[in-house]
């Protein structure tokens, strides 16, 4: 079983580790032009976070449906669960190039900064946008080779894509002078050639499984059956609980960017560079989260209890392994990881009496990636939802409870407010991950007990 979780994990952690190390790139690009470029990356990914995020589902749904479809042999329900995925992912995307203006003016009201930084997130988002067809696009292709049980497939696209990207915006920025403009075009482009590798991938695919379904190459009819009503309400049912899941989450991340530039642009910069060591650990530990949704989707649907359970007590136990060494890493090397990053003294030293939560964030968030993984596999996506309900309640109670006790004692400081801010992060984590474990049995294992 370790061997069979390896072989899905690292696959994903080298396609999830390009993400982290392309943000890191933009980051370092612009971390050399200024602290105002550091913070409108910041703002504008985090309006491109607001944004993809709740559509998740178009990867997350697809991967726990082909999942198990893929385990109980099921070739047809995977050919129809693409299509309903790619033809949705579509409509969105159509939607939100229709509508960037006014989502333009929304993230003006929920980010605050200075108004150069502002600026600098609009040309960024206004040139992004154009990627959002590609981008979810992309999902729907992932999540069906994750729940295919192939993870080397999204493996390349990725390090194609995130290759391409990184080249772009290194060309526009530092040969072309386009500043940030650059950097978003270079994700527009990177985005849009990642779409073309991964339509070849699936076209080779569906004609490698085509012997094993009964398709007879019909597409009016493979539409009709898959965009019937009631497999689109079973879709939105699951995927509906996800997206409520994402919306929490959204929020939480979002609120953490907008209340870091309230409390002034230095935190704003040192609060971005902060969360990139959280970044990598997210995108390292979802790998295990996914082969986790390749596994127990698979299991659940093959009925093998069995097999369920062991592949679930490994992952724990490999994410306990990773968050030692993560852990050891980010002690070792958190000061070199900051230098990277940028060379603006003010932010670096500004960073440093933070960095004991790099330290944390490890503990607290390990369990939480792997049973989002765990779940979506067995698409027990109420207990997702209920969970993330719970936590992201927490994070705001605690967030104003802590900052109205620090005000009426007067001892609101900058440093103070911003540490009141990295402690509701952390009981976030914490609780995401100790809820889900309370419902494993009943929301996991009983489905085929």
């Amino acid at each position: 079983m370790n061997k069979r979780i390896l072989g899905l994990a690292l696959p994903n952690i080298i396609t999830n580790i390009t993400v982290p190390l392309l943000g890191m790139v933009d980051m370092v690009i612009v971390g050399h032009l200024s602290a105002d470029h550091i913070g409108a990356i910041a703002i504008g990914a985090q309006i491109f976070n607001l944004i993809y995020w709740n559509f998740g589902f178009l990867r997350m749904g697809t991967s726990g449906f082909t999942a198990q479809a893929y385990g109980a042999k099921n070739f047809d329900e995977t050919v129809r669960i693409f299509t309903r995925a790619i033809v949705i992912a579509l409509a969105v995307a159509s939607a939100l190039l229709l509508l960037q203006w006014p989502i333009s003016r929304l993230s003006l009201l929920i980010f605050q900064s200075s108004p150069h930084v502002l600026q600098l997130a609009l040309t960024y988002f206004f040139v992004r946008i154009w990627a959002a067809p590609a981008t979810l696009g992309l999902y729907a292709i992932k999540g069906w080779f994750i729940g295919m049980q192939n993870s080397r497939i999204p493996m390349w696209i990725a390090i194609f894509l995130n290759t391409v990207n990184i080249l772009c915006s290194l060309i526009f920025v530092l040969v072309f002078h386009w500043d940030i403009r650059g950097v978003a075009l270079g994700t527009v482009i990177a985005q849009y050639s990642g779409l073309a590798l991964g339509l070849f991938f699936l076209l080779r695919e569906m004609r490698r499984i085509k012997p094993l379904t009964t398709f007879n190459g019909d597409f009016h009819s493979l539409l009709r059956q898959s965009l019937h009503w009631k497999e689109l309400r079973r879709f939105f049912k699951v995927n509906g609980d996800i997206f409520l899941r994402t919306v929490c989450l959204a929020t939480v991340f979002t609120f953490i960017t907008a209340a870091s530039g309230r409390i002034s642009p230095q935190i704003l910069a040192i609060d971005a560079l902060l969360m990139q060591f959280f970044t990598l650990f997210s995108y390292i530990m979802d790998g295990f989260a996914y082969a986790g949704e390749s596994l127990v989707g698979r299991y659940i649907g093959a009925r093998d209890s069995g097999s369920l359970r062991l592949s679930v007590k490994l992952l724990l136990l490999w994410g306990l392994i990773l968050t030692a060494l993560f852990t050891v890493l980010y002690a070792l090397g958190g000061q070199w990881f900051l230098q990277l990053f940028s060379d603006e003294p003010e932010v670096i030293n500004g960073a440093i009496p933070y960095m004991f939560w790099t330290l944390i964030i490890p503990v607290c968030g390990f369990a939480a990636f792997l049973f989002d993984g765990i779940f979506v596999g067995a698409t027990a996506s109420r207990t997702m939802r209920n969970s993330m309900f719970i936590a992201s309640a927490i994070f705001f109670l605690v967030y104003f409870g802590l900052k109205q006790v620090a005000s009426i004692n007067g001892i609101l400081s900058p440093q103070t407010w911003n540490n009141i801010l990295w402690t509701a992060f952390m009981a976030y984590l914490a609780l995401r991950g100790i809820l889900q474990a309370l419902y494993l049995n009943k929301s996991v294992y009983k489905q085929i007990e």
